[in-house]
């Protein structure tokens, strides 16, 4: 399948924050609708730690996938081949620092055979269809409050306002004694005028997702849209990035049927866990009182 998408936009702020550890990936000046590849990372470690490990995935990974990646179908093995060398990579920077360096990563990537969604971390990555009103996918978060609210020990509301919220479970940092899992999606279920958003924490940290649905499906331009995210986070304590991308027009070939779509079913979709949390009798919720 052919994916046209419209000029990507890029937000890197600095928030109430005195240096910038994130990293997106492609510049945000020289960004084009002809780009494939969208990265957003949300580096950890303060000051020549986290800048350093989030611009370090922002240039090896697309390094690689330049060298291996025909940019026709992005094959599992060649994207995890090219985590892999990152890991390897970052692991050449480990200086024994009390002060470790991290990072997150969330990816995306259009291609012959769709859509391509993979993520460390608690950086987010959505599909929206704001002319339906649907949210089809949001990255599942890797991160001790996810994880107590999967063990039914907090509630999806209290998510928001727990002490331990920045805690995550999963990233990329050197000298790990194993490499922590990337969780990947894929789908083939894109329509022009959807929209794809790769964020930082700290860049929806105040917006749920019916807000996000609704600046989405207003009148104003992309451009407007971006702004006004901006505004919303103004006052953000963190420094957050993002990628708003509009799909423009999708091409079907005779072939498609056959690619990956398991967006809606994989694991690492967190709307099957927050859907499930709003029904009592889920097969979901049983399971969490049986375990208790």
């Amino acid at each position: 399948m052919k994916i046209e998408i419209l000029q990507p936009l890029g937000i890197n702020e600095l928030g109430n924050r005195q240096n910038q550890e994130d990293s997106v990936y492609p510049d945000i000046s020289t960004a084009t609708s002809g780009d494939r590849l969208f990265l957003v990372c949300d580096g950890m470690g303060g000051h020549e730690h986290g800048e350093v490990a989030s611009r370090l995935v922002c240039d090896v990974l697309p390094r690689y996938l330049k060298e291996h990646w025909t940019g026709t179908l992005l094959m599992d093995d060649i994207l995890h081949d090219a985590i892999d060398e990152v890991f390897r990579q970052i692991n050449t920077l480990d200086d024994g620092s009390t002060k470790q360096m991290g990072t997150t990563l969330t990816l995306l990537a259009f291609h012959q055979g769709g859509a391509t969604m993979a993520h460390i971390g608690d950086s987010r990555i959505y599909h929206l269809r704001p002319g339906e009103g649907r949210l089809l996918y949001k990255s599942r978060d890797h991160s001790l409050v996810y994880d107590l609210f999967l063990a039914g020990e907090i509630t999806q509301q209290e998510m928001a306002t727990y002490d331990k919220k920045n805690v995550i479970t999963r990233a990329i940092m050197p000298g790990q004694e194993r490499q922590p899992k990337m969780d990947m999606a894929h789908t083939t279920d894109i329509q022009p005028g959807d929209y794809f958003i790769l964020c930082s924490d700290g860049m929806l940290e105040k917006m749920t997702d019916q807000e996000l649905l609704s600046l989405l499906r207003s009148n104003m331009t992309n451009e407007e849209k971006r702004d006004q995210l901006i505004t919303a986070t103004k006052d953000n304590a963190d420094n957050h990035s993002a990628w708003l991308i509009q799909v423009k027009d999708v091409a079907f070939e005779e072939n498609d049927e056959q690619q990956k779509n398991d967006e809606s079913s994989v694991g690492c979709n967190a709307l099957i866990y927050e859907t499930a949390a709003t029904k009592p009798d889920s097969l979901l919720r049983r399971f969490i009182k049986w375990l208790k």
